[in-house]
C-alpha cells in the first residue's frame, strides 16, 4: 500500500516516475470506468507505470487491458498531473514524485473482467463518486475527464 506525503518540494527526496491513467466512458458518456484496487480497496481509473521501450499511449492501452480485459484506443489527452510538493511512498520504501498523463480512450473490443490488480470494475456517474472511497490523487483527474474540455489540463 502507498501513502502520500505532502510538503514543500518533498519530491526532491524521491525519484521521478511516469505513469498513465485512462478515462474510459460508457457509450452514453455519462459514466466512467473505475476499478477497485486489490492492494488498498480504493477506486481509481485504470492506471500504471510506463515501462522502458513503451510509448505513453502504449502504456495506457496495456494497463487498461491488464486491469479490465478491454482493448482500447487512446483518443485524447485529458491532462498532465504532477507536483513537487507531493511524494508517494510505497510499503517497500520506494518514494516517487509521480508525473501522470491522463488519457481518454475508446473501447474497441473485450469484456470487463477483474484481474489480480482489480477486485471490482464499475462504470460510475459523477453523482456516485462522493459515496465511494476514491484514491485521493484520482479525484481531480476524474473531475477533469467529466469536464469534457477541448484542451488538456496541465496541473
Amino acid at each position: 500500500m502507498a501513502h502520500i506525503i505532502r510538503g514543500h518540494r518533498v519530491g526532491k527526496v524521491g525519484e521521478l516516475r511516469l505513469g498513465c491513467s485512462v478515462a474510459v466512458f460508457d457509450p452514453s458518456r455519462q459514466k466512467i470506468l473505475l476499478m477497485r484496487r486489490d492492494d488498498n480497496g480504493l477506486w481509481c481509473l485504470p492506471s500504471g507505470g510506463m515501462e522502458p521501450g513503451e510509448s505513453a499511449s502504449e502504456t495506457a492501452v496495456r494497463e487498461v487491458a491488464e486491469e479490465t480485459g478491454l482493448t482500447v484506443r487512446v483518443s485524447g489527452l485529458i491532462g498532465v498531473y504532477t507536483s513537487p510538493d507531493v511524494l508517494v511512498q510505497y510499503a517497500d520504501g520506494n518514494r516517487f514524485q509521480i508525473v501522470s498523463l491522463c488519457f481518454e480512450a475508446i473501447v474497441e473490443s473485450g469484456m470487463l473482467q477483474v484481474s489480480h490488480e482489480a477486485t471490482d470494475l464499475r462504470f460510475v456517474a459523477p453523482s456516485e463518486l462522493a459515496s465511494m472511497p476514491v484514491m485521493e490523487n484520482q479525484v481531480e483527474r476524474i473531475e477533469d475527464a467529466f469536464g469534457f474540455e477541448w484542451e488538456a489540463f496541465i496541473r
